[in-house]
């Protein structure tokens, strides 16, 4: 008797409309239409269009059969025969095609990022101060204007009478000597120098000075630093083009979304829960189209798009984005 029963019950569902099976379910258990929107996160018209089978509110046949299956599953029914009801009057719907995983995360932290460029900044300018120094210091010396009259011969009349003596005493003396030599020059180039001014009478030659032509080291260094410079050039270029391919999006209520990147491949599509997070990857422009508009954060280009200024009177945005 029971199993008669059951299958004329079956029967009655199959030849009834999908609104209809969610109306009964829903009158039985007692619920108010008001109730059964707000639990869905939906507008009561949205709900009402549901039971009627009239679908003005929702243009988009994916979006009615997610709204179909979410009200099933919140009565406590067996979404399947709905959604045959549903089919039976509509047609099935179309295979999806080049469906992407989409990667659901939060997105990573940039104080790594800005840590390497802030160090990288420093060991670059730590670099040109050096350069800097060090050019300052080699580019002021020039070569002494030196009268050769005022150079002498060392006496080595002294050093030939010496007793030879062992190779650390010579290394010594080869110092020694070398030291002094330095004193006698510097000391003759200044009284070279100070005669010169004192006789402006005195026609001489002029000393062509040029400035040192810049060692290996220096030029290694100033390659570094505009290694550097491209370097973090080439990163803030990456990191441009990184954020022109990826959109984040935040669920903040329960959202049907579905998007196309500029190939016409669906990267995207789906009925997200409140508290979802998702990246999505592809080639801009995106078309996008997002249910419950007001309850989606969007940012793009580190930038939050306003989804309300896109969405109609059914709260569903349908926008172009990245052109």
């Amino acid at each position: 008797m029971s199993d008669t029963h059951h299958d004329e019950y079956a029967d009655d569902r199959l030849g009834v409309s999908p609104g209809e099976l969610l109306r009964r379910e829903r009158e039985r258990q007692g619920i108010a239409l008001r109730d059964a929107a707000h639990a869905l996160h939906l507008r009561p018209a949205v709900v009402s269009g549901l039971e009627q089978d009239h679908y003005a509110e929702i243009p988009v046949a994916t979006y009615r059969r997610g709204y179909l299956r979410t009200y099933a599953r919140y009565l406590g029914m067996d979404d399947d025969p709905v959604l045959k009801a549903y089919e039976a009057r509509h047609g099935a719907p179309a295979t999806a095609r080049d469906i992407k995983p989409v990667s659901v995360t939060r997105p990573p932290s940039r104080l790594g990022g800005i840590l390497f460029k802030l160090v990288t900044l420093l060991v670059i300018a730590g670099l040109i101060g050096v350069t800097v120094t060090w050019w300052q210091s080699r580019g002021g010396s020039a070569p002494p204007s030196l009268d050769e009259g005022s150079m002498t011969a060392p006496d080595t009349s002294a050093a030939a009478e010496m007793p030879p003596a062992s190779a650390g005493d010579a290394a010594d003396d080869i110092d020694t000597a070398a030291k002094s030599a330095a004193e006698s020059t510097a000391k003759a180039g200044s009284a070279a120098e100070v005669d010169a001014v004192e006789t402006e009478a005195v026609d001489t030659d002029p000393v062509d000075t040029a400035p040192a032509a810049p060692s290996e080291e220096a030029l290694a260094a100033a390659t570094g630093v505009a290694g550097a410079d491209e370097e973090e050039t080439a990163d803030a270029s990456a990191d441009s083009d990184a954020d022109a391919t990826t959109l984040a999006l935040t669920f903040n209520q329960q959202s049907w979304t579905e998007i196309f990147d500029a190939g016409d491949n669906r990267v995207f599509v789906g009925l997200q829960e409140p508290g979802t997070e998702a990246s999505v990857e592809g080639q801009p422009p995106f078309r996008l189209t997002v249910g419950n508009a007001t309850g989606v954060e969007l940012r793009y280009r580190g930038e939050v798009i306003d989804l309300a200024r896109h969405a109609g009177a059914n709260n569903v945005a349908r926008f172009t984005l990245g052109e």
